[in-house]
């Protein structure tokens, strides 16, 4: 049987420029692991407890112990719960309203398990709310980018605002799944500049749009009709200092007493009519976390229980049921 472990990080960096990542096992006394794993709703504890319990043991063995030079540990123990108004874009979708609000009291009651909590917020508050939708739209402008979650934010509970929305929507290349066939559909895609970007002292978007020409040769994998096939390339891209799209959206998480305590995450994807500032539809859902096995914290949103399969849909999927795409080429600035 092998024993339970807690692991530390080591980096080692090689004259090449290669970085590779090699998991170091640290056997502790007392089994960190099945001491933790033993702990549960059902004696007491909630999944909030256990992971600051968890937190405080990591930091603990790693300050207990003399690193190796270039090991990190403990990581997870020294990230901070995610603050939605840090950001411009993250200020702006949470000042925004729409038309069936979570209400201030969630319907908590100190009684209920989490599964009962849970299962309560996806009867009460889950759903794709449409107001309205539009037919012919070219392009669509992403106003909140979603950065790329490392490991420990993903199994820490409190450090990512949304990980729900995160879990079905949160692609590293947007531009895959809305802009480039056979997954997308539009012709453009624009977002604000990723925060890294030198260019952000001069212009404040990117466009993503199809090209034909763009990468001769270069061919994606993608599925037709079931089938698996490889088609050409097509996404350019230019930075700009104005936007073309006439819609978008945006996303924010849901924060209320008792949701993260007991393992519960929410989020809202928002489609707005920028130029009647106008809201044309949400997708409200959530999941639950805690009792992952192998986990120090118990914690992983990426295989979180969701609420229901339709809020498995991807952040494209739901948006082009409510701005359906042209079928036509538009001219394109650039």
């Amino acid at each position: 049987m092998v024993p339970d472990t807690f692991f530390c990080t080591k980096y080692f960096h090689f004259d090449d420029g290669v970085t590779m990542q090699k998991i170091a096992s640290l056997f502790v006394s007392g089994c960190l692991l099945a001491v933790l794993g033993q702990v549960n709703v059902a004696n007491g504890e909630t999944v909030g407890e256990r992971f600051d319990k968890a937190i405080k043991e990591i930091a603990k063995q790693c300050a207990s112990r003399k690193l190796e030079p270039n090991e990190v540990c403990g990581e997870v123990a020294k990230l901070k719960p995610a603050d939605p108004l840090a950001t411009e874009e993250g200020r702006f979708a949470h000042s925004l309203k729409i038309p069936n609000p979570v209400p201030e009291d969630s319907g908590y009651k100190p009684s209920m398990t989490p599964e009962q909590y849970f299962d309560h917020l996806c009867k009460t508050e889950a759903g794709e709310f449409i107001y309205k939708t539009v037919e012919n739209v070219e392009g669509l402008y992403m106003m909140r980018l979603r950065e790329q979650a490392s490991d420990d934010e993903l199994s820490h509970l409190y450090a990512l605002e949304d990980p729900y929305g995160y879990s079905v929507g949160g692609d590293k290349h947007p531009e895959e799944h809305f802009v480039q066939p056979a997954m997308g559909k539009y012709q453009f895609l624009e977002t604000p500049l990723p925060k890294e970007s030198k260019a952000r002292e001069v212009v404040k978007y990117r466009r993503y749009y199809r090209d034909e020409k763009a990468h001769p040769g270069k061919d994606y994998p993608t599925a037709i009709n079931g089938q698996f096939v490889r088609v050409p390339y097509i996404v350019a891209e230019t930075d700009t200092s104005s936007l073309l799209g006439l819609y978008g959206f945006t996303w924010r998480g849901i924060v209320r007493p008792h949701d993260r305590e007991l393992g519960i995450a929410g989020g809202e994807l928002i489609i707005l009519d920028l130029q009647a500032n106008q809201v044309l539809a949400v997708r409200r859902s959530f999941e639950k976390t805690g009792a992952v096995r192998n986990n120090l914290t118990g914690v992983w949103w990426l295989t979180a229980r969701k609420c229901s399969k339709e809020s498995l849909k991807s952040d494209a999927q739901f948006i082009n049921q409510v701005m359906k795409p042209a079928g036509t080429l538009p001219s394109k600035e650039k």
